[in-house]
C-alpha cells in the first residue's frame, strides 16, 4: 500500500510503500492526532519515518499500482 505524507512547509509530499493496511495506518494517524503525538510508520523495507503530527498537512492513502515498464505503452 502507498502512503503520501504531505509536510507543511515542504514543497515535495513523502511517499512509502507500506505492508500496513489502510485501517492501521488510518488509525496511527488518528492516535497521532488524538495525543498531539508524532506520526510513527514503517515501510516494507523496515524503514521508519517518524513526523511531528503538527507539521503533516495530509495523509494520502491507497493500492499500491502496477507501474508500466519498460518500452511499452499502456
Amino acid at each position: 500500500m502507498e502512503v503520501k505524507i504531505g509536510v507543511q512547509h515542504t514543497p515535495r509530499e513523502l511517499v512509502l510503500e507500506s505492508a500496513q493496511t489502510p485501517a492501521e495506518v488510518e488509525q496511527a494517524v488518528a492516535e497521532a492526532m488524538a495525543k498531539d503525538s508524532v506520526l510513527s510508520l514503517t515501510d516494507e523495507k523496515g524503514r521508519k519515518v517518524i513526523i511531528p503530527i503538527a507539521k503533516v498537512a495530509y495523509v494520502e492513502i491507497a493500492e499500491s499500482s502496477a507501474r508500466p515498464f519498460g518500452f511499452t505503452a499502456r
